[in-house]
């Protein structure tokens, strides 16, 4: 069982563009101190902090500011979907622009979202493009609340329940624990860890979810789940002994993310056993890996799949305190990534 220490926030808005109140927004960000990992490069979880922020500046802008929705009307602001692609690297000290643009009304009972950065500069650069979903979930804490808005209507639901979500992969369906998971017959989570990385190229651990990876008071939120994703990239990759540490010592190289997503299914609440998964799919020739993350609950002895997700890395050499330059995986890197442990 391992216990995640890390902290994140996410960036701090610069300014906001007049734009008509329904149609596109515009913010400028800076990107978080703590995303600057490697040198002054940004990682791909602190970028998607800035498209979660550049959404949260959309919804202000448009009448719907987060804060305001759950103070009045008991409406939390909920990221349940992001997808996001990384083109160029994003720098500690730039100056993003941000483009939001809402692109259905309403698609699927849910708000659809098109984001793009681009670092400021004599010539811009477009450095990440996503696609975002948000839902308004009823809150009934806090006491009595105004009736929701008819123009919010559409996109609010009383619990968060993506379950008929078309990209869930079938492979990500919850094995079977081998036996009546509530007659006290050995430890449930122990079989169901076990039952995960049978025969597949994965790892898997337990995990309680604590507060501060909650929102609106008790319930997981998504960037508590990317912050999940890189830590599950780092225990597989540590587990093959092919860590991160090792191959920076080793070989100066760092990993580079060019496509991650994420997607929220069930509700996982505060104190909750969290089961989580990476399985790597696919290793495309030399040059890039792809690996799913499932989450699970046991409920009942029942498990459920809480959220799934995937992310594509590929590896880049450190040339000066700037810049790098992709390389192709060794040997060591394949045999480690195919599930043989060095």
């Amino acid at each position: 069982m391992t216990d995640t220490r890390t902290s994140g926030s996410s960036a701090a808005p610069a300014e906001v563009a007049a734009d008509a109140s329904e149609g596109p927004t515009t913010v400028r960000l800076r990107p978080r101190f703590e995303g600057s990992n490697i040198c002054t490069w940004i990682g791909f979880k602190h970028v998607n902090y800035l498209v979660e922020e550049a959404v949260l500046e959309h919804l202000r802008r448009t009448g719907r500011a987060a804060g305001r929705l759950y103070e009045e009307h008991g409406l939390c602001v909920d990221i349940v979907d992001i997808d996001s692609r990384i083109l160029s690297a994003t720098h500690i000290d730039d100056s993003v622009t941000a483009r939001v643009v809402a692109e259905e009304k309403a698609v699927d009972g849910e708000l659809a979202l098109a984001v793009s950065l681009h670092v400021d500069g004599p010539t811009p650069v477009r450095t990440v493009t996503a696609k975002v979903r948000v839902v308004l979930r009823l809150d009934p804490r806090g006491g009595s609340a105004a009736p929701v808005p008819a123009e919010l209507e559409p996109y609010t639901v009383e619990r968060i329940d993506r379950t008929g979500f078309a990209r869930v992969p079938a492979a990500a369906a919850p094995p079977h624990l081998g036996g009546d998971a509530a007659d006290g017959a050995g430890d449930a989570g122990e079989r169901f860890l076990a039952a995960l990385t049978a025969d597949t190229n994965a790892y898997a651990w337990k995990w309680r979810v604590p507060y501060f990876y909650c929102h609106f008071t008790e319930r997981l939120q998504m960037s508590g789940y990317l912050r999940l994703m890189e830590e599950a990239v780092d225990l597989f990759l540590a587990d093959r002994d092919i860590s991160i540490k090792r191959l920076l010592d080793e070989q100066d190289w760092i990993p580079v993310v060019p496509q991650n997503s994420v997607s929220m299914l069930r509700e996982v609440g505060m104190e909750e056993d969290l089961y989580t998964v990476l399985t790597v799919e696919n290793v495309f020739k030399r040059l890039t890996y792809t690996a799913r993350m499932d989450t699970y609950v046991l409920r009942d002895g029942v498990p459920l799949l809480t959220a799934t997700g995937r992310i594509t890395h590929g590896y880049a050499r450190i040339e000066n305190r700037r810049d790098w330059s992709l390389v192709e995986f060794d040997d060591r890197m394949l045999r480690g990534l195919n599930g043989q442990r060095i």
